[in-house]
């Protein structure tokens, strides 16, 4: 719609025509959208996963895959615990709690949200995580590409702490102990996702899968400062025996680091014969076996 305005002296009652055009003009005019905060910026942590190839007969990573992936540190244990219903309800949710007690170091409550990548489409994962509320503005949580062999997965996580106090080593608390501490912690976005206080009504009815112990040797290799090989025994898919996972790591902020990281690893652990090709998804093994 055009309104067309003659430049002459208004008559009587023009003052009032005036101001009834002008908010008539703003009506029409279109509004302005409003724009919530720009999609987080991830880090990013590469997860290879090795076949027992890589281990020597005290189940540690060889001293062969210790030199090829510069991993210089001595093993330092730790403890944890998934929490989610017999049902899994959490899990189906696209969450995970996760209790961890490293040696000599205070309890880490670890809340996260999961979203996927597909196709590699990093920025749609984004995306679609802003419009659940994960965004830029929220310091809270931190924004993650985890890059496995073939799979990549987006997350929001926020930690929290529990003093350890009276547990020594890598011992962890009862389940009903641990679920208190998470519940009395539960952040906000879980606590409420979907409806009001289904993320405390859902954990209050949990409880521990696990705890499973693991050893980690550190080190540094190509663009990463942050590398690391992770040794997990786990019980056998049928309850008995025990089998190892092994996760190589690399932490770096930049994707294309991350993706060098990925291509010069898969190709060093294909060429010594220690690569699993497939994705070892440690939170939903715990969960499924313990």
């Amino acid at each position: 719609m055009t309104f067309t305005f003659r430049a002459t002296r208004p008559a009587a009652g023009g003052t009032a025509l005036a101001l009834a055009l002008a908010v008539a003009v703003a009506l029409l005019a279109p509004t302005s959208p409003a724009y919530a905060a720009a999609n987080a910026v991830p880090t990013y942590e590469v997860k290879i996963n090795l076949t027992a190839a890589a281990l020597d007969s005290s189940h540690a990573p060889s001293a062969a895959v210790k030199s090829a992936f510069g991993i210089t540190g001595s093993a330092k244990a730790r403890a944890y615990s998934y929490y989610d219903t017999d049902g899994l309800a959490l899990d189906a949710a696209g969450w995970s709690v996760r209790l961890r007690h490293k040696s000599g170091s205070s309890f880490e409550e670890t809340y996260k949200k999961r979203f996927p990548v597909t196709g590699g489409d990093i920025d749609a994962a984004l995306t679609a995580a802003n419009a659940a509320g994960f965004d830029s503005g929220d310091t809270n949580y931190k924004a993650e590409i985890d890059w496995g062999y073939a799979k990549q997965t987006l997350s929001f996580s926020t930690e929290k702490s529990h003093s350890a106090s009276g547990y020594s080593g890598t011992a962890m608390p009862t389940s009903t102990t641990g679920r208190t501490w998470l519940v009395n912690d539960i952040p906000g976005k879980l606590d409420d996702w979907g409806s009001a206080d289904w993320g405390r009504n859902t954990l209050q009815a949990s409880r521990a899968h696990g705890p499973v112990t693991a050893k980690v040797y550190g080190g540094a290799w190509g663009p990463s400062d942050d590398a690391s090989i992770e040794v997990l025994p786990v019980v056998g898919a049928g309850g008995t025996g025990t089998e190892y996972v092994v996760e190589l790591s690399f932490k770096t902020d930049s994707y294309a680091d991350a993706a060098e990281l990925h291509e010069d690893a898969v190709s060093v652990a294909e060429a010594n014969g220690w690569l699993h090709h497939g994705d070892i998804l440690k939170t939903q093994l715990i969960l499924d076996r313990y």
